[in-house]
């Protein structure tokens, strides 16, 4: 895939002074909740506005959206306030409506990138089409999934392009309700530095007292904006009550929110950046080497193992080991989050290095 600057005109050409704004409710409930909520919103740094109309849900039950019936309510809002539009978009049927609505943006859910049969129909209907399409990550970490669904609307003559960072499903998320696993989109901004990248703090968090924090983190990394469900009535919401906030307190965390400068002229910086960076090679090393020798260790390990038959997987041992390296990691000031990840990572190398025994 190859992205340029051609596929960020669409947010180039907004001519923003400040990170992209999207916002509004999860779900587009009432046209009254629609309109209150647009025009508290345009007088914060929102950009575009955000409703879900048609809501995929876990399981069946919860409220769906309402559909169709939802779109010129978003047509309202762009025709009272000037704030572009826009929605998730599941399938063709959901498609040809909100190009029927002339919808501004499009969206492809968590749920339907994991399913590359459901993007191609979409992409399939947008063929031709000359509007800015965002793609949410899969649900699950995979990078190549991600970007294979904008490859199919890139395909398809899509040009206007952009994906948005909304977390990874897990068993346990912990502090997160989807874990950020920042390092997948760091990746990916690596790879297309042009390819618009926006964080969805509100599905990382899952509510709404670390939005700020967690956005702030999005900006450090230079991402290009946010999409923050805000909602006039957020307890009240009929869907994911928990992860929204006001229009009011949109507003403050958009001030409060630093944007860091890309980097610093100053000879006196750079001078100290070089050395840290320095450091930081020779620290890297050094791991490499530790991680060498302990694998050399768990091969000796598994070919005991495999001399006495025993089993290569511990469970006891290995519970023992995670427990002990997350207490130790915390008295050390590291998350227990990466300090799990690490020590699982390592674990799996070490059972394929036993495994590999003769």
């Amino acid at each position: 895939m190859e992205i340029t600057k051609e596929n960020r005109k669409w947010l180039d050409g907004m001519g923003l002074s400040h990170p992209i704004v999207i916002a509004g409710p999860c779900s587009a409930e009432t046209e009254e909740q629609v309109l209150k909520t647009a025009h508290l919103l345009k007088d914060t740094d929102t950009n575009v506005f955000r409703a879900g109309i048609w809501k995929p849900r876990t399981r069946p039950g919860g409220f769906e959206g309402v559909g169709g019936i939802g779109l010129p309510w978003l047509q309202r809002v762009r025709e009272e306030t000037g704030l572009k539009i826009t929605t998730e978009v599941g399938n063709a049927n959901h498609v040809e409506l909100a190009l029927k609505a002339d919808v501004d943006i499009l969206w492809i859910g968590a749920r339907t990138t994991v399913n590359p049969f459901a993007v191609q129909e979409i992409a399939d209907a947008l063929k031709g089409v000359d509007k800015p399409v965002l793609v949410k990550n899969p649900v699950n970490p995979d990078l190549a999934l991600w970007l294979g669904g904008v490859e199919r609307f890139q395909a398809n003559g899509i040009s206007q392009l952009g994906v948005i960072h909304r977390g990874f499903s897990a068993y346990h998320t912990g502090h997160y309700r989807n874990k950020p696993k920042w390092h997948i989109a760091i990746e990916l901004k690596k790879e297309f530095p042009d390819l618009p990248l926006i964080l969805d703090p509100s599905h990382i968090c899952g509510r709404r007292d670390t939005i700020l924090d967690v956005s702030q983190t999005a900006l450090d990394l230079n991402f290009d904006g946010f999409m923050i469900e805000t909602h006039i009535d957020p307890d009240n919401a009929w869907s994911d009550a928990a992860q929204q906030i006001t229009p009011a307190q949109l507003h403050k965390i958009t001030q409060d929110l630093k944007i860091r400068q890309k980097s610093s002229s100053k000879e006196s910086f750079q001078s100290k950046l070089n050395l840290y960076r320095k450091e930081l090679d020779l620290i890297d090393g050094n791991i490499i080497d530790i991680l060498s020798d302990r694998m050399v260790i768990a091969e000796s390990i598994g070919r005991l193992k495999h001399q006495e038959n025993v089993a290569i997987l511990q469970s006891g041992r290995w519970s023992d080991i995670l427990s002990t390296m997350v207490e130790t990691g915390k008295s050390k000031g590291l998350s227990e989050e990466f300090v799990e990840e690490v020590f699982k990572a390592i674990h799996v190398e070490s059972i394929n290095i036993q495994h590999n025994v003769k």
